[in-house]
Order: C-alpha cells, then structure tokens, then sequence
C-alpha cells in the first residue's frame, strides 16, 4: 500500500515552499514603511498635478490643441497605463506607498504578482513618459517664447524646471529611502 500525503498538508507544504521561494528571490527593505503618511501622500499628487497643469500650460503656449494631447497623454499614461505596469506587481499594492498609487491600481486593476515586478515594458516606459512630462512643455515653451516673450512663460519655465528637478532628484531619494522595494527596483533612487 502506498502511503499519500494528507490534502491539508500538501496545501501546507506547498503554501510553505511558495513563500521560502519568494522570500529567496524578492528582497524586501524590511525597515521600509509599511504605510507612507498620508501629508506626503497628499504633497506627492499635488505636486504631480501641478506638473502636469504646468506641462499642459507650456504645451498651451504653443498650441492649445497640443496642450490638449499631452494633457489626455500624462493623464492616461502616469494614472493608468504606469499604474497596471508598474504597481499591481509591488509590494504596495492595495496599500499606502508614497504616492498612494498602490491604491489606485487596486480599484482598477488585479493584484499581480511581487515575483514578476519590475515589469521590464514598465521600467522601460516610466522614465520615458516622466521626462516627456518635462521634455515636450520645455521644448515648446521655449520656441514659444523665441515666436512672443512673456514674464508668465518665463515663470512657467521656471516653476516646471522646479518640480521636474524635485520629482527627479529630492522628491524621489525621500521616497526611495522609506521604500520596502528598493532593494529590487532599478528605478530607486537608493542602493
């Protein structure tokens, strides 16, 4: 007679060797936060609003039509296509990560799996569209200040170049600092 192993206990073996293999080959920041606050929560939208009202406002400069297109692109693109790329696979997802996305991508989309994160289409199309945010307004706001020069695009300029350098560098290193993923995620700004 052959001996066979309970179902229960199957079950429990293999839920056991499924978590002593993630725990082999996803490497949580274990002194990350589990749950950002939610006053740099609210400060991290606000200032990616901004820079997107700023983009849209620099791409208005030059074409309304224009501002309109990069308008529905940084939209779909940072609250939607990067959202489904990027955060169902993170440890964040359904919580409280710095920006509150993890959130986001669960009312939207399913939990994906922490194995399989950084999706490699996402690595490749989130540094893309973040310096597009910054790169079109400022190319366009330029030439439009070469067609008719104006103070208020000149404080655009400047306040987009403010936001774009903050998100990229201050903004981003905070975050990355507190980030359970950034043992693992190539695009933390923290090794």
């Amino acid at each position: 007679m052959k001996f066979r192993t309970p179902p229960l206990k199957r079950k429990l073996y293999k839920l056991m060797n499924e978590k002593m293999t993630i725990e082999n080959k996803i490497k949580i920041y274990e002194q990350g936060l589990e749950k950002y606050p939610k006053s740099s929560i609210i400060l991290g939208n606000v200032l990616m609003l901004l820079w997107i009202v700023l983009g849209t406002l620099g791409c208005w400069f030059f074409h309304p039509v224009v501002a309109w297109i990069y308008l529905v692109f940084a939209i779909i693109m940072v609250f939607v296509v990067l959202r489904k790329l990027v955060c169902t696979d993170c440890y964040y997802y359904d919580k409280w990560c710095c920006m509150g996305w993890g959130k986001l991508s669960a009312l939207f989309f399913k939990k994906g799996e922490i194995e399989k994160f950084p999706n490699p289409l996402g690595l490749k199309i989130a540094p893309l569209t973040y310096g597009l945010l910054s790169l079109i307004p400022l190319i366009l706001i330029s030439i439009s200040l070469i067609q008719k020069f104006t103070s208020f695009k000149i404080v655009i300029l400047l306040l987009l170049l403010l936001i774009s350098f903050y998100s990229g560098t201050v903004g981003r290193k905070k975050s990355c600092a507190k980030c359970k993923m950034r043992l693992i995620c190539p695009g933390s700004a923290i090794k």
